[in-house]
């Protein structure tokens, strides 16, 4: 078991830790939350080599991916970095890549009746208007939990919140703030439920965020 206390706030710089072994020899991770050792909730950072694969496997739970780094591919398509990926419960696929990649993945973590196939290129969407200079790119909503995301132009300090059922946040580029420190590119955070900040940037930034998500204590 790995960081599966969800009431605990995690910060982990992803850019340091070492890759290590998967069950493809061609394929390296970095762990950031996993329920046993190869099963369970779990959350990575997963790299490809060149000309990587997967044989095909199901996900009963579900599989969610952002595409950092390269082309990711599967017998449905090619996602290049910057594509957005939800694979429902009970779907299963091939996965491979020519080029080789790094991938944002989250596995077994969906609601049974969240069963919208997602397939979002970013690098061609457009950002909306948020609060204040921040711009919004909404990725997926499914009735308590959203994800998106957000473009914080430099110098831009939001107000002070909270955040029920909790904030996960992975820095696609620039460095992210708050009163509790800084996080570079390649940071991912996960603030429990209620947990509150005072988020900021000096210089333009570029996050993954999702909200909603994590366990509610009744």
């Amino acid at each position: 078991m790995l960081n599966m206390n969800f009431d605990e706030r995690m910060v982990i710089d992803t850019q340091p830790m070492p890759w290590q072994a998967s069950p493809s020899s061609t394929v390296w991770r970095k762990p950031l939350e996993r329920e046993a050792k190869e099963s369970g909730h779990t959350t990575s950072v997963v790299k490809y080599e060149a000309g990587a694969s997967f044989s095909e496997h199901g996900h009963p739970y579900g599989e969610e991916i952002f595409v950092l780094e390269g082309v990711f591919s599967d017998e449905h398509g090619d996602y290049p970095a910057g594509t957005y990926l939800r694979n429902p419960p009970g779907s299963k696929h091939s996965p491979f890549s020519k080029e080789g990649c790094v991938i944002l993945v989250k596995l077994n973590q969906f609601d049974q009746r969240d069963v919208q196939e997602v397939r979002v290129d970013t690098n061609y969407t457009p950002w909306l208007q948020g609060q204040g200079g921040l711009q919004v790119m909404p990725l997926h909503n499914f009735e308590h939990e959203h994800v998106a995301l957000v473009k914080w132009p430099a110098g831009e300090v939001f107000k002070p919140h909270r955040h029920f059922g909790g904030e996960e946040i992975f820095v696609l580029s620039g460095t992210f703030k708050d009163e509790a420190g800084e996080y570079p590119t390649g940071t991912w955070m996960r603030n429990p439920h209620m947990s509150q900040h005072h988020p900021f940037v000096d210089e333009e930034t570029v996050i993954w965020v999702k909200t909603g998500h994590l366990p509610v204590a009744l």
